[in-house]
């Protein structure tokens, strides 16, 4: 990464004008260069097994693939692959449309002819001979369709990705891909005509696909330096299925680490980022509360693997392309006005209102009750409406804003809750992993407890617990409770454990149930956060940024009877996390 890009600088409709314009006096447009980072689970990265066709189990006597009639599959799947040598094929001709035929005297004439004999002649011996055009194939062409001819170390045909039924993954082989390299080729190659668009780097912050023999340097295909050391499901990359590994809190800091430190580069005029259809609303949301960077973040997933019948991960991939290079984010000075946003079968949508409803085309629905679809890519990228919510460079919680330390909340050698000073920037500016906050999740429901009625939190065990384990392992955490639509009220106890955690330092974010369809009231007199019209998983993502900025709250020295000053001095705290909570 050498080269300093400014296409950002400018909506880029206005720049292809002037490129036009400037055709005859030997102007020229340098294209986008795009960042594009792979994330966990990632379907969009995920394909289809490589099966054994049946062209090469006949070769090798194997049992053959067949329907659920018992009969031989028709045809080979085709997967694409490299030729290793050139390669000369005869095509019949008139067979790439059922109607070729129809107009044949529109043709030139064919390269020669072949026979029942499966000769190739010049010239036409018999009626039966079969006009062809002759193609020369060689490596370089990039990769080709082709049927899959190999089978395992024993003989055995591959019926699915492991070796058997079973088995464990060092006898399985991946299906994710390492890196989105690959994908984009595969686009090109299927008349995807990306790369006449932008120009493409690949990275690798969560990847779902690893490299567990590790690769030379020489190899890599992604941006990087030296070899890449053997890696670890798990800890290097992250699937799901039969061999599922989640990532934790402290990966999402070094790959949000990654991504700021790319796009601080000024070599990107976007970017987009790959990951699991379930998930990807949170990362989308997160990356748009963190990354300060004035070019536009976007986020794909696919609901359906490569391979399969309707896949729909390419086409988003390409409306993502398309949107960063239409500049229609751009406002007035350059910068992006609408921050990090998610496209899905043609809808843009703003990352803090999406979420997926289900696995199926259209799937994504729209949280808050109010917008969350901003554009679409239908005939063009087109935006129909803008956020009035802060993100990337505009947030108040993004890297730049984030300090050094913050106070975070202990037990002291005596066992009083004490104040210590947590960093969570290193040296070098990047987020500290280890210190990333521990926000956890709970969800009120009526019917719960002996005695709804009774404001006693001793029956909210699980509260409990978790706040005298994060005073022993998490100086910074913090707390969201999910309760009733539209309002976040819960149950006497849950509110009275969820206060305690308050009165402990811990902040506590309340939510309304769903997809949150209205607007919380912001009861100054309250420990809590009141969450507007967010939803409790993306509450705890904007949670987790606040307590990066702005720390724990002052505990009370005595939870469970604090005075007046320790109530006001724990309120003036909430009051700079309730701002956010409105403005973001």
């Amino acid at each position: 990464m050498t080269t300093t890009h400014h296409f950002h600088k400018k909506p880029i409709g206005i720049l292809l004008a002037l490129f036009v314009l400037c055709l005859g006096e030997g102007f020229s447009q340098e294209k986008p260069r795009i960042a594009i980072f792979s994330g966990p689970t990632a379907t969009i990265q995920n394909s289809y097994p490589l099966i054994t066709s049946n062209k090469a189990r006949e070769a090798n006597d194997l049992p053959l693939l067949r329907n659920e009639q018992g009969e031989p599959l028709p045809y080979d799947r085709l997967y694409y692959q490299r030729l290793a040598a050139p390669v000369t094929l005869y095509v019949e001709m008139y067979t790439a449309h059922p109607l070729e035929s129809d107009v044949r005297e529109l043709y030139g004439a064919p390269d020669g002819f072949v026979g029942a004999d499966g000769k190739f002649r010049q010239t036409r011996k018999d009626p039966s001979d079969k006009p062809v055009l002759k193609i020369a194939l060689k490596p370089e062409d990039g990769l080709y369709p082709l049927p899959y001819m190999a089978v395992q170390a024993d003989g055995q045909p591959w019926d699915g990705t492991a070796a058997y039924p079973g088995a464990p993954f060092s006898e399985s082989r991946q299906t994710f891909y390492p890196n989105a390299s690959r994908i984009f080729e595969e686009i090109e190659r299927a008349g995807g005509n990306i790369h006449g668009i932008a120009d493409y780097d690949f990275f690798r912050p969560a990847p779902a696909g690893g490299y567990t023999k590790g690769l030379p340097a020489e190899l890599r295909t992604d941006v990087g330096e030296g070899d890449i050391a053997p890696e670890t499901l798990g800890k290097d990359f992250f699937t799901y299925g039969p061999y599922g590994a989640s990532q934790n809190r402290m990966q999402l800091a070094r790959a949000t680490n990654m991504v700021q430190r790319v796009m601080a580069s000024g070599e990107y005029d976007g970017s987009i980022w790959l990951e699991g259809s379930p998930s990807i609303e949170n990362t989308a949301y997160w990356m748009g509360l963190l990354i300060d960077s004035k070019s536009p973040l976007v986020f794909n997933a696919a609901q359906r693997m490569r391979g399969l019948v309707s896949a729909d991960g390419d086409q988003n991939i390409i409306d993502g392309i398309q949107y960063i290079a239409s500049g229609v984010w751009a406002g007035d000075d350059g910068a992006s006005k609408v921050g990090s946003v998610m496209i899905q079968d043609q809808t843009i949508f703003s990352s803090r209102e999406v979420q997926k409803g289900d696995a199926k085309p259209g799937g994504y629905v729209v949280t808050g009750g109010f917008g969350g679809v901003i554009g679409s890519m239908g005939y063009g990228a087109k935006l129909t409406f803008l956020p009035v919510r802060k993100h990337t460079h505009q947030s108040e919680v993004n890297f730049s804003r984030i300090p050094k330390s913050v106070p975070g909340i202990t037990l002291s050698d005596n066992g009083l809750i004490a104040t210590v000073d947590v960093a969570v920037k290193g040296p070098d500016g990047e987020l500290i992993p280890e210190s990333m906050p521990m926000v956890t999740l709970y969800k009120s429901a009526r019917w719960k407890t002996e005695d709804d009625g009774s404001d006693d939190p001793s029956s909210e065990v699980d509260i409990l617990a978790r706040i005298n384990d994060n005073l022993k392992k998490y100086p910074l955490a913090g707390f969201v409770g999910e309760g009733m639509a539209p309002y976040g009220s819960m149950i006497a106890p849950m509110d009275a454990a969820l206060e305690l955690a308050a009165l402990h330092g811990f902040p506590v974010l309340k939510a309304a149930r769903g997809n949150a369809d209205g607007f919380m009231d912001t009861n100054p007199n309250n420990l809590f956060i009141e969450g507007h019209n967010i939803t409790a998983t993306k509450g705890r993502i904007l949670l987790m940024a606040c307590i990066l900025r702005f720390g724990a709250y002052p505990p009370a020295k005595d939870p469970q009877n604090p005075t007046d000053e320790e109530l006001e001095a724990i309120k003036e705290k909430i009051a700079l996390y309730q701002e956010v909570f409105h403005t973001h």
